[in-house]
């Protein structure tokens, strides 16, 4: 069964033209990446949504693209202006207003310019803080019960080890030791012979 096809106009519902939106931003980036696999292509793609959230993908560096687009339009240089013309007022308004937010929010998270926020939002920061404190914890006692097991793993190596070379130094010992004693019997001196020629020739000079 064949699909639907969309008229290409703007969709009225919210919800489905959010999800038509997803679907298909996914599949221009998907596109995009494609080409430029296949094609060694560097391509850059910059979308705003209706919520005025940014979304982009660039093949290499964002920045060295649009600079090599400035300088294949004539300019000198990149700089924040240019990069407002490009984009349009109102979209360089927007990303010039979600950099400065996410400044805030990071200087906010180091404990600066708290002054101007109300109880509810402190609170919030406090949670989040919590949150992140809370991973940070559990990863940090996961690395110090790593260190502990690759410690004790270690340390029955070298005890498995050290046994190992005791028991062969007692088996050098006990084999040297057996050693001598059979070189001491070899050479012991025969006193009964000695002593039977000895008495022998006391007889012949009789």
């Amino acid at each position: 069964m064949a699909r639907k096809k969309i008229p290409i106009k703007k969709i009225d519902n919210i919800n489905a033209r959010q999800v038509t939106f997803s679907k298909r931003r996914k599949g221009l980036f998907k596109k995009a990446q494609e080409l430029s696999t296949l094609c060694d292509a560097e391509i850059a793609l910059i979308v705003f949504s209706a919520t005025n959230k940014l979304f982009e993908y660039a093949s290499s560096s964002m920045q060295q693209i649009l600079e090599r687009h400035s300088r294949h339009s004539g300019a000198q240089g990149l700089d924040i202006s240019s990069i407002g013309q490009q984009l349009g007022s109102d979209s360089f308004d927007m990303l010039r207003k979600e950099i400065e937010d996410k400044t805030h929010n990071l200087s906010q998270l180091n404990g600066d310019e708290l002054q101007g926020l109300t109880i509810e939002e402190l609170q919030k920061l406090e949670e989040l803080l919590q949150r992140r404190w809370t991973t940070i914890s559990k990863i940090k006692d996961e690395k110090i019960i790593q260190e502990i097991n690759s410690s004790k793993t270690k340390e029955a190596e070298l005890m498995e080890e050290n046994q190992k070379l005791k028991q062969r130094l007692a088996r050098e010992q006990r084999q040297s030791h057996e050693s001598i004693t059979c070189s001491s019997s070899d050479f012991s001196p025969d006193i009964g012979s000695s002593d039977t020629s000895l008495k022998l020739g006391l007889r012949l000079f009789e």
